[in-house]
Formats: C-alpha cells, structure tokens, sequence
C-alpha cells in the first residue's frame, strides 16, 4: 500500500485544476523537476525520437572574472 496518496474523486466536467496546483505546489523542488523529465522523456520516445539527444545545453564557452571595483581604481 502506497504512503502519503492523495486522491480526488468527482465528475471530470465539475473538476478544475485548483487540486493539481495544490499537490504540485506541495511537492519538493526534485519531485516536480524528475516529473516533468518523465514527461518530456515519454513525448521523445512517443514521437520516435533519440531519447539520447535530451540534455541541458552548453551555450557558454568562456567565464571571465570582472575586476573589483577597488582592483580597478588602482589601475587608474
């Protein structure tokens, strides 16, 4: 038996989303983030596409330190 299961029982026309914004709201940071990952894994491998392909981009190809404002007044 599942722990910590909610569940809401009614006419699908009589429902509105304020119970899902509730229980979503009320999920950690990670479950919310692993479910939508699930979601998104699932649509690529409906649509028949490389599941291998799903990571976080890499636009940024340099990190330069700025000079602190103390540094750069002694340049001066």
């Amino acid at each position: 038996m599942q722990k910590n299961f909610v569940e809401k029982r009614g006419k699908i026309e009589q429902m509105d989303r304020s119970f899902d914004l509730k229980f979503w709201q009320a999920q950690p940071a990670k479950a919310r983030f692993d479910a939508s990952w699930e979601l998104i894994v699932h649509y690529m491998k409906v649509k028949k596409r490389d599941v291998r392909q799903l990571r976080l981009q890499r636009s940024v190809t340099h990190f330069q330190r700025r000079q602190r404002a103390a540094q750069a007044c002694e340049d001066f």
